[in-house]
């Protein structure tokens, strides 16, 4: 339900309304046609995690999920299910994926995970103000940052909106309540407050930009003060490492006091050697797989089930594309292969790796771009302005005189043909000008960059 009303929220501020989402809770048995499917109760960063259980005429093939085993968690949304996978176990489990992220930490992740005995003591003896950050999705560690805000009587401000939605809908669903008068909005908030706990949140680089701006003084809400405390309770993750030396730098420039919690103070929460070995004694698999981790990770993986008993063909290690077969309730590695590539990100925009704008990118990159203008009368078709033409990359500019007047008349001639021939339309005119001026640079230079012809069509009254 939790991930439900996420998706819902995100997809409507996307302007998406007819939305159709199945909502599948913890513990539950349905079908997808007649396949019968189950869910378990896992422990996650997230609240309602679970793991999914697909029946088949072999036994359950499983997925585990994201998971860590606590046996001490008191909020039920959060909870290891330890009763509905062990009665999986019992049913006859053919394979089981599993996690592999945390697959080379000894010992359990449990209590690894939770910061209240590293920060507590900060609550305890700071009577000014104090700022913790935290990734929205962790709201196993912002559930423990409040109840030591509220055990220690210190309002709470939420700077991140997102993290706000999140909490309400936690509150919505029943999994958990601030306390009232607990919460300041940020609009009531003043950078004079004194005794206030400021979480700050947010997803990747973010979180780390976010508490930098308020060390730099670029925040024009918040400003840190030699009396403030800043907890960073959001260790770096791959891709964030600079970020985050940035802004601790100048954290010890304006803070009084800096507490860094790295991922070896307080674990990700992700299963470590002892859970990975707890879920494969409790769902005994004919088969295991290890999945999501980096292939280092997936081997680490397969050594806990080998050093368990396992011989290596009943254990299967795929690289991404890989494709294992089921035939007769023998699981093989095939020949097959799924073409798998990475998707990038460009703005708020997810395009695979063929995308238009990171193929221009790598032109621009290497082979540069030309720019050529043009103004033209919007009635008569007459060039009134240019054509004028920019090259960055491509050319020296004191051996581009010749190239830089010949694009231009390759620009002029296509529009002149173009309206005497009348076929012109200010789209198949640019496109035929880039065709054209692209050969010719390709000949003169042997550079295929990026040509963006403009046509700018104007009003003008004699």
């Amino acid at each position: 339900p939790l991930t439900a009303m996420i998706l819902e929220r995100k997809l409507k501020k996307a302007g998406i309304k007819e939305l159709n989402l199945h909502r599948i809770r913890r513990n539950a048995k349905f079908k997808i046609g007649s396949t019968e499917i189950r869910t378990f109760g896992t422990m996650q960063s997230i609240a309602d995690g679970f793991g999914v259980a697909i029946k088949t005429e072999d036994g359950y093939v499983v997925y585990s999920s994201e998971f860590i085993v606590d046996y001490d968690t008191k909020n039920a949304a959060f909870k290891f299910d330890i009763t509905n996978i062990t009665d999986l176990g019992s049913e006859g489990v053919l394979a089981l994926l599993s996690e592999s992220v945390g697959s080379t930490r000894t010992g359990n992740s449990s209590p690894h995970h939770r910061i209240t005995e590293q920060i507590e003591q900060y609550f305890e003896d700071t009577q000014n103000r104090m700022f913790i950050t935290v990734f929205n999705q962790n709201l196993y560690r912002v559930i423990e940052i409040i109840e030591l805000a509220t055990k220690y009587n210190r309002k709470v401000v939420i700077f991140d909106e997102e993290l706000k939605s999140l909490m309400a809908d936690m509150a919505k669903l029943g999994y958990y309540h601030i306390p009232p008068g607990l919460e300041v909005a940020p609009s009531a908030f003043s950078n004079d407050m004194e005794n206030i706990l400021v979480i700050v949140s947010g997803t990747g680089k973010s979180i780390f930009r976010k508490i930098h701006k308020m060390a730099t003084k670029e925040n024009d809400r918040i400003e840190l003060r030699p009396t403030d405390t800043v907890i960073i309770a959001s260790p770096a993750v791959p891709g964030t490492e600079r970020e985050e030396a940035s802004m601790e730098d100048d954290l010890y420039k304006e803070a009084g006091r800096v507490l860094m919690i790295d991922s070896r103070r307080a674990y990700s929460m992700h299963a470590s050697i002892e859970d990975l070995k707890m879920m494969i004694y409790l769902m005994k698999p004919k088969y295991y797989v290890p999945v999501k981790g980096e292939y280092r990770q997936l081997i680490a993986n397969a050594n806990i089930a080998l050093n368990m008993g396992y011989n290596a063909d009943k254990i299967i290690v795929m690289d991404n594309g890989q494709v294992a077969v089921l035939n007769d309730g023998v699981l093989a590695k095939s020949y097959d292969k799924v073409d798998v590539d990475d998707v990038m990100v460009d703005g708020n925009d997810s395009l695979d790796a063929s995308g238009m704008v990171l193929k221009d990118r790598e032109i621009l990159s290497t082979d540069g771009t030309i720019i050529i203008g043009v103004v033209m009368n919007h009635v008569t078709k007459e060039i009134i302005g240019g054509p004028d033409v920019q090259s960055r990359g491509v050319i020296y500019l004191k051996d581009a005189d010749y190239i830089i007047k010949e694009v231009g008349n390759i620009m002029e001639k296509t529009i002149d043909d173009a309206v005497k021939e009348k076929r012109y339309d200010n789209m198949s005119c640019r496109s035929e000008a880039r065709e054209k001026i692209s050969r010719y640079i390709l000949k003169e230079t042997g550079k295929r960059p990026m040509i963006l012809p403009a046509i700018i069509e104007i009003n003008t009254k004699d």
